[in-house]
């Protein structure tokens, strides 16, 4: 099921305005979406081998020793109560709770030696998000120096060509809320200096309904999908706020901005409710699951870039969030009750999925969060955060699969050799879309990190 999204507005006979404008204003159905794709008809930047990448983002920081980088010869209070298990690369050995990614090693490669400059969620992110610390705000509410730059997904969404925005909503799609820890919003997931053109058009799946929503598009109670046909009344209420874009007439990219999402085939990309109960089952009935099985039918239909956050909130749902990989506490007992399983189930499906409708070669997948944590077991039975070395998998889009990137020292604390960092993350991915340094520079962004040759 489709859901647009309501809100109660109060409203004499006509639409209210106001509500209008603002949803206008900051949603895809209307000036964001409509620029977006005026920004590809102006001129864009041919991919290359990979037409999309997928950003499976594990905020709050997953433990490299509990998932992908385990240390069975290391002390208790360091390796934890978990075994490890072997992979199909000889040699290699995961946590023990991730059976089904073990048995599909093959398919991805494993980087164990990121590390970044922050142990802070807020500034961890805006690094891991956009590859750069600048603007990034903290915990504290100080924002460091410099101009936040763009996410990952805006820079490939201003560089793919319109061949691509035409066939979907928007090229930067994120599935999930906006990122925040303490209720601060977390700087990094939109266009920054790219401008808001470039900001992603945001989705969340409803685990409740087994609904896709926008929670952008307010629409007035009374204002139904089908009412979206009277486009005259639609265009009268966007009037005044047209004209900040006089430079190129707005009507028929706002026009094709609605037909894409009232139209038959928009909606039933969206619909989740379409897909065999069996495969559904397969990605696991949880919120990431069904994101991870929604992104899939994103990239089926041709959307470049497409973020899935595991969660919006850092935390667990025990320390008042909804499910964040900080696990300062119980971290033994999330993971083996809901965190690694669900992360294994999911991931492994989404793999196989691509792979099996011969899309994951031109799908670049990327599984990361901002940090790791600290490799000392805490008194409260978690780990803090650390970011000196933490894991990533990678795979599809030019990825050879069944390698290890890098290695880290006997308790997976610092790289042992191979640093890598988030900037060569972004670097990666849009090397894998076919950005040049110089089509980047033209953006009137600086080049940064390196392109991670060991993987492709």
């Amino acid at each position: 099921m489709l859901l647009l999204g309501r809100a109660t507005q109060r409203t004499c006979q006509t639409l209210d305005r106001r509500a209008f404008v603002q949803v206008g204003a900051s949603s895809v159905l209307g000036l964001t979406l409509a620029n977006l794709l005026r920004a590809k008809d102006t001129g864009g930047l041919t991919p290359g081998s990979a037409k999309s990448v997928v950003l499976l983002w594990l905020w709050g920081g997953p433990s490299q020793l509990d998932t992908f980088d385990p240390k069975p010869n290391a002390p208790l209070e360091f390796r934890g109560p978990f075994g490890t298990i072997p992979t199909k690369h000889t040699g290699v050995r995961f946590c023990e709770l991730f059976p089904k990614l073990a048995g599909l090693s093959d398919k991805f490669a494993v980087l164990r030696t990121l590390h970044c400059q922050s142990n802070d969620h807020g500034i961890a992110g805006t690094i891991g998000l956009t590859g750069s610390p600048a603007g990034g705000t903290g915990l504290d509410g100080k924002p460091l120096a410099g101009t936040p730059q763009p996410a990952m997904g805006s820079v490939v969404a201003k560089g793919v060509g319109d061949a691509a925005a035409r066939k979907s909503p928007s090229p930067f799609l994120v599935i999930g809320g906006k990122l925040h820890q303490g209720k601060k919003a977390i700087i990094g997931e939109g266009g920054g200096k790219l401008g808001a053109t470039y900001d992603p058009f945001r989705m969340e799946y409803d685990a409740e309904t087994g609904s896709t929503k926008f929670p952008g598009l307010q629409l007035p109670a009374n204002l139904t999908p089908e009412r979206l046909a009277d486009r005259t009344a639609l265009h009268a209420a966007l009037d005044k706020t047209e004209k900040q874009f006089a430079e190129v007439p707005m009507d028929a990219y706002r026009r094709r901005a609605f037909d894409l999402l009232t139209s038959p085939p928009a909606r039933t990309m969206f619909d989740l409710s379409v897909e065999p109960k069996k495969l559904a089952d397969k990605y696991g009935q949880t919120r990431f699951g069904q994101s991870c099985l929604l992104a899939r039918r994103l990239v089926e239909n041709g959307v470049p870039f497409v973020q899935v956050n595991w969660s919006d909130h850092v935390e667990a749902e025990e320390d008042s969030g909804d499910g964040g990989w900080d696990h300062h506490y119980r971290n033994f007992q999330i993971m083996q009750d809901r965190h690694a399983l669900w992360l294994d189930q999911a991931v492994s499906a989404f793999l196989t999925d691509l792979d099996d409708r011969g899309l994951l070669k031109t799908t670049l997948v990327i599984a990361v969060g901002e940090f790791g944590r600290e490799p000392k077991i805490n008194d409260k039975a978690g780990r803090d955060h650390w970011p000196g070395c933490y894991s990533a998998l990678v795979a599809g889009g030019g990825v050879k699969g069944g390698r290890v990137i890098g290695t880290s020292d006997a308790r997976a604390a610092r790289p042992a050799d191979t640093p890598l960092t988030p900037a060569d993350l972004c670097a990666t991915a849009f090397h894998a879309v076919g950005l040049t340094s110089e089509q980047i520079t033209g953006m009137g962004l600086v080049p940064s990190g390196r392109v991670i040759e060991e993987v492709l």
